[in-house]
């Protein structure tokens, strides 16, 4: 799937805190200052790791495949199951040509995988790490307390009281994701997952049952190239990277629409055709 570059998907946006959020780094250790502190770079600025942004959307748009059908989505504990190790490694003994062995992996792997990745198939979808967007943070953290109940007075246990560093609402991030050679329908599947944020109905971090964590994302620009099988234009592509000269490439506003309208249909299209050629209607009983 990689061994060629068919297309690249860049998107740029910003991730604002509606509520105010947690992304735990663990247990402090130091004598003073907050027990459960939040992530934090090397400037000790907040930060907001790919791996949960990435993980929070992937779990979202799963939960949609398997309502479709379950095998859209598998459990990612099946992917280090004994029976799908042996699969995957007669597989790999039987098939030494890339592309006949490319096709039998992806045979192996249900729908969220062959973007999102799994042991067997790099993921397409890269998130950097989500940095903060300095003159929208003034340099402090907010501290509050928590306390564990005991479930059978209801009241707060004994020596179980904790406090913990959220980053205050109103706080932007800067996202950037990469996708790299994505089929249609693969792209409309991270269009549906984007719009989740963008609605507001995605949360990250800890807490969310108390109200942190709540998100919105704006997406405030695409950049597109699509080789179409044509060498010359990969050619003006590369040569325009260099040059700096990518005015052609970006999408802002209508022109985004438009290519996320496309992207969607081809996923929609791709799902109806999935269940046209799985579904058995059920033979009448007498």
């Amino acid at each position: 799937m990689f061994d060629t570059f068919k297309n690249r998907l860049e998107i740029i946006g910003k991730i604002s805190t509606i509520t105010a959020l947690r992304i735990s780094s663990g247990r402090s250790t130091e004598p003073i200052g907050a027990d459960l502190p939040v992530i934090k770079d090397a400037l000790e600025q907040p930060l907001i790791p790919g791996a949960s942004f990435k993980g929070a959307l992937r779990s979202r748009l799963e939960s949609f495949l398997r309502g479709i059908d379950i095998s859209l989505a598998e459990d990612p504990a099946s992917f280090t199951s004994p029976s799908r190790n042996q699969i995957i490694k007669k597989l790999k003994e039987d098939y030494h040509d890339d592309a006949i062995l490319t096709d039998k992996l992806l045979n192996q792997t249900d729908l969220i995988s062959r973007l999102f990745g799994s042991p067997w198939i790099a993921s397409k979808f890269q998130v950097r790490d989500l940095t903060v967007e300095t003159d929208t943070w003034f340099g402090q953290y907010q501290e509050r307390d928590g306390v564990a109940i005991d479930r059978d007075t209801e009241t707060a246990a004994d020596g179980k009281l904790y406090n913990f560093q959220v980053v205050p609402s109103g706080t932007n991030f800067h996202l950037k994701i990469v996708v790299e050679n994505a089929e249609n329908w693969e792209l409309g599947l991270l269009m549906i997952g984007l719009h989740q944020f963008e609605s507001e109905q995605i949360p990250l971090g800890g807490g969310r049952s108390r109200g942190l964590g709540v998100v919105s994302l704006k997406v405030e620009q695409l950049q597109w190239f699509d080789t179409g099988g044509d060498s010359g234009k990969l050619l003006n592509y590369l040569q325009n990277q260099v040059m700096k000269n990518m005015n052609d490439y970006q999408y802002r506003e209508e022109k985004m629409e438009g290519l996320k309208q496309d992207w969607t249909e081809a996923l929609i299209l791709h799902l109806r055709n999935f269940i046209s050629n799985n579904y058995t209607i059920p033979a009448k009983t007498e």
